[in-house]
């Protein structure tokens, strides 16, 4: 593998170490290194600017794969063979033949004294032959001190398709959690990290699930955590005012959990709506913090502080057609007025001013039509009777045109008035109310300005919904004993309690919270909350044969989605055989 990155790195123009610019003058303080994100080129050259001789480093290597069974051959492999048969081979081409055919598979790699020991970063990669493409590291029985985790937070970022992670037994301090905290959100694709196997007194574990964080799955197996641990974990799971959106599966088997440590983690399932798995296996997890994990999981009431912040949130969320219309700023006078009263006052005012100036400019007319038609009628005495009448039939004419104009524009002012009286009441009617205005406004733009291309949008209908996670303190609430009830968490499917000291009386608590969640998808089925799919139980403080326990087992078994139910045909063929 180092030759092929050294091949790479003299393609592009570069060294392969960085003590060739130092060469001639030591004291010359080297330039900084840009990182060229082939992971073995730029973890050596980091490892020597840290003044770490070459037997110091570890080496870089691709990680050992079991070996694969044989591909099948191809047609047009075994065509080619059938034409080469037919032909009469030599004896030496048979002999090799025989020889690839009978050499078994590889199942182990020798190694020079002592190398096994030598601490070494193993990696996975998409293609072998693109050192760029490392996808994958694993780290196995050596300490990450806090020089190595400088070296990490300077190479890991940089490399655009590591997605895994996983570290055995590196005796990780609490200053380096720490530093592993602030550098791994820089991971853009890193999804999946596993610290197994290290012990830190601190247990500074949740500093790894923040709300920066961008895990998707974290292990901490057989790391020594105990309740101090735990405890800070659940708030990281979820707080009433904060809540991880990004861990799907959290692996705390193998440790020391009591009850105390059930609770707390419980306690963070509250508000997080995003956890699927959980595991907490091979712990000394007993009755209470099970019945714990069973009233999250079916439902439980709120505290003080959480239906404070209930309040707050429905109050800043306020009504949904809020702000929808606006009312005009209101006057002085009208201050203390409800908005309908203002606008219907001043709409009379606006229509009396209207029609009083209308009525003046039609005595005006009139009076102009009286004395056109008295100067016409001294003018035109000794004109014949046929004449008179023509005019006086033209001037009634023009009568009843000024009379029709009149009543439109009148007919026009009411009608705008009730239009806008109309608006004015509809701004306290409820949502419906609002909608339908929001409608009638909407047409008349349209009717009233012609669509040009530049102004034509997508519809509503064929714009992709978007759907926001809905806070679990605004979900529907029950009141029993002066208390407010909400619906647990239903996000969780899998649920690992196997190995730990739960009885039946912890049995019944989670078959209640199972029961329970059944009933609420059968009277509102929901795709995103199916509630508990799997829960593995085994090796508990219960009998195989305790009701409860049988009972809680058919219940899970029939919503297990991996559960295949025994075919008919099988049963009959066994009942003949016996």
């Amino acid at each position: 593998m180092g030759k092929r990155v050294e091949k790479m790195l003299k393609d592009k123009g570069g060294s392969t170490s960085g003590q060739d610019n130092g060469d001639d003058d030591p004291n010359k303080t080297p330039e900084p290194y840009i990182c060229t994100g082939i992971f073995e080129a730029d973890f050596t050259e980091f490892c020597r600017r840290n003044l770490l001789k070459d037997n110091e480093i570890p080496a870089v290597v691709i990680r050992p794969k079991p070996p694969c069974a044989q591909a099948p051959p191809d047609n047009k492999s075994k065509d080619s063979k059938d034409s080469n048969t037919s032909k009469d081979p030599t004896p030496d081409e048979g002999v090799d033949a025989a020889n690839q055919e009978e050499a078994p598979p590889k199942t182990y790699v020798t190694k020079d004294k002592y190398a096994y020991f030598r601490p070494v970063v193993q990696v996975e990669m998409e293609n072998e032959d693109k050192p760029t493409t490392v996808t994958e590291i694993y780290i196995r029985g050596w300490k990450i001190d806090s020089l190595m985790v400088g070296i990490f937070k300077q190479c890991w970022p940089i490399i655009e398709k590591l997605s895994v992670v996983n570290l055995w037994n590196v005796n990780l301090s609490e200053d380096v959690v720490k530093e592993f905290a602030s550098f791994l959100p820089q991971c853009q694709n890193l999804k999946t990290l596993v610290i197994d196997g290290t012990w830190c007194p601190e247990e500074p574990w949740s500093l790894l699930i923040g709300e920066d964080s961008l895990l998707t799955s974290l292990s901490l197996r057989n790391n020594g955590i105990t309740d101090k641990g735990a405890v800070m974990i659940g708030k990281a799971l979820s707080t009433v005012k904060s809540s991880n959106k990004n861990l799907v599966s959290l692996n705390l088997s193998g440790n020391k959990i009591t009850d105390v440590g059930a609770v707390a983690i419980a306690n963070g399932l509250r508000m997080n709506r995003v956890l699927l798995s959980l595991s907490l296996a091979n712990n000394n997890v007993s009755d209470e913090g099970a019945k714990k994990l069973g009233e999250v999981l079916s439902r439980f009431p709120l505290t003080h502080e959480e239906v404070v912040e209930r309040r707050k949130l429905l109050s800043e969320k306020g009504s949904p057609d809020q702000g929808l219309l606006k009312s005009p700023p209101p006057s002085r006078r009208d201050r203390d007025r409800p908005g309908s009263v203002r606008s219907s006052s001043h709409m009379d005012k606006t229509d009396k001013k209207r029609d009083k100036s209308s009525k003046k400019k039609d005595t005006k007319r009139s009076e102009k039509d009286k004395d056109d038609a008295r100067s016409n009628r001294s003018s035109a005495d000794g004109r014949k009777g046929e004449k008179e009448d023509g005019k006086s039939s033209k001037t009634d004419a023009k009568k009843d045109k000024d009379d029709t104009t009149k009543g439109k524009k009148e007919d026009k002012w009411k009608k705008g008035g009730g239009s806008r009286t109309s608006l004015a009441g509809a701004v306290s009617q409820p949502t419906a109310n609002a909608s339908f205005v929001a409608d009638t406004m909407s047409t008349k733009t349209s009717k009233g300005k012609k669509t040009s291309s530049k102004d034509k949008r997508v519809p509503e209908s064929d714009s992709p919904e978007i759907l926001e996670a809905i806070n679990p303190l605004l979900e529907q609430v029950e009141s029993m004993d002066n208390q407010l009830w909400i619906p647990g968490n239903r996000c969780l499917i899998n649920l690992n309690l196997s190995r730990n000291k739960i009885t039946d009386t912890g049995m019944k608590g989670l078959l209640l919270a199972v029961q329970y969640q059944i009933t609420l998808l059968n009277l509102a089925p929901s795709p995103a909350m199916k509630g508990i799919l799997r829960m593995s139980l085994t090796g508990n403080d219960v009998k195989k044969t305790d009701e409860t326990y049988v009972k809680l087992q058919e219940v899970l078994l029939a919503r297990d989605p991996y559960y295949k139910p025994p075919e008919k045909g099988e049963g009959d063929n066994q009942s003949l055989a016996g």
